[in-house]
């Protein structure tokens, strides 16, 4: 329940964050992908059915504020949330390093996924004057993710939430 509220809250922040920011800010590629860094930290962390269903909540909130195709966000979650968790399962250490790779990962294959749904695979093709835009997207929220990671376990930790993962809880008591 307490990982539920948790990430309700920085979802509705982080949404409201990239809603205030795309008015005030009139370069969106500034403006980093909140939703990617928790739903890469929820895939690194957590693993069980109810994080999976978490991250399909945060696509999902995406749709509804601002989704054009209802439920692309939520499949685009899912999915990050998934490479996230497959990733935490391989690796022996799930660390902020990992995670902002994932992050950088996450931004550009979400947004040539969701062009490539959206408009056809054949849209791909003219995406390349986006691509810059999409880099430093990416770049600017890899940068911010492990600070965003450093605030999710402080809050995980003042709630007593375990911050490290199962597989980390596992390597450490060896």
């Amino acid at each position: 329940m307490r990982l539920i509220l948790l990430f309700s809250i920085f979802v509705v922040l982080g949404l409201a964050f990239e809603s205030a920011g795309a008015r005030i800010v009139s370069v969106r590629s500034l403006i980093p992908n909140l939703i990617i860094i928790f739903a890469v930290d929820l895939g690194l962390r957590h693993h069980g059915v109810l994080p999976a269903i978490l991250a399909f909540a945060m696509g999902y909130a995406t749709d509804a504020l601002a989704g054009s195709h209802p439920g692309l966000n939520a499949f685009m979650m899912t999915m990050v949330f998934l490479v996230s968790y497959e990733v935490s399962t391989r690796l022996m250490v799930a660390n902020a390093g990992v995670g902002a790779t994932l992050v950088f990962f996450s931004v550009m294959v979400t947004s040539l996924g969701t062009i490539a749904i959206a408009n056809g695979f054949g849209a791909l093709s003219s995406t390349g004057p986006m691509l810059p835009g999409l880099t430093l997207q990416a770049f600017i929220t890899a940068i911010i993710a492990p600070f965003v990671f450093a605030m999710l376990a402080a809050t995980k930790r003042l709630t007593g939430m375990t911050e490290a993962s199962s597989r980390e809880r596992t390597v450490r008591d060896r």
